[in-house]
């Protein structure tokens, strides 16, 4: 909260400084930590756009790396109320000045800080206590030790499933593929030299024969084999 902690914490080889809201308009401060070259954590309750671009603009002057600054987004009342959360503005700052993100998160309870890590926070801030009920402003909206780990699980549990986005098949569905895909199958005895139309093929599982993709390619082609009913049909098994 103060150019001397800063520079406190800074001799005692901190690596990291967070920067609570209330300083996001305190230059000199600013350009202080600024200077250290660590990894800054910046909160940005009671701000706009602007004003974040305005402290953004003084590490921006004092050579600090992008890279190295984490914004959080936050509502700065103990509890915050549901409705005045707009987490959504989280992606805002993400879109807007393309850095990583975060959430200081002062609602009652985790779910809040579960839908920010989804929405792809890297940072969660929420305070802790031992007991709720002791006196002072910010218990009431603290997580106690048993709410914290299953605050902390869920986070982990989400960031694992996010995955990195690629769209393919994972590895643990490749064995269900063949089972649940279907295949165009004989939907009673076929002949050959009789044509494939709808009333002799259907379509069921497995999905180890010829894809229904294929189902107008058939169509009116000529069988070059006989069929059982239910038998798969063969791929190019037909005489144009």
């Amino acid at each position: 909260f103060s150019i001397e902690s800063a520079d406190f914490l800074y001799s005692l080889g901190l690596q990291t400084f967070k920067i609570p809201s209330g300083e996001i308009t305190n230059l000199p401060y600013l350009k202080k930590i600024a200077r250290f070259k660590k990894n800054i954590i910046l909160s940005t309750g009671m701000s706009s756009l602007q004003d974040i671009g305005h402290a953004l603009d003084i590490f921006k002057k004092e050579n600090l790396s992008k890279s190295k600054i984490t914004l959080l987004h936050c509502s700065t009342e103990y509890p915050t109320p549901l409705h005045n959360v707009n987490l959504k503005a989280m992606e805002t700052i993400k879109e807007t000045f393309q850095t990583k993100v975060g959430y200081s998160d002062h609602t009652l309870g985790i779910e809040v800080s579960l839908a920010a890590t989804a929405l792809g926070a890297k940072v969660i801030e929420k305070h802790f206590t031992l007991d709720k009920s002791l006196p002072g402003p910010d218990h009431k909206a603290s997580l106690e030790p048993c709410e914290l780990k299953r605050m902390v699980s869920g986070i982990r549990n989400i960031s694992l499933s996010l995955g990195n986005g690629e769209k393919k098949p994972s590895k643990s569905e490749l064995k269900n593929l063949k089972i649940a895909r279907k295949s165009i199958v004989a939907r009673k005895p076929i002949k050959k030299g009789e044509a494939f139309t709808t009333a002799n093929l259907t379509i069921k599982r497995p999905g180890t024969g010829v894809t229904p993709m294929d189902w107008e390619k058939y169509m009116g082609k000529i069988s070059d084999r006989n069929y059982i009913q239910d038998e798969l049909i063969q791929k190019q098994g037909f005489n144009d």
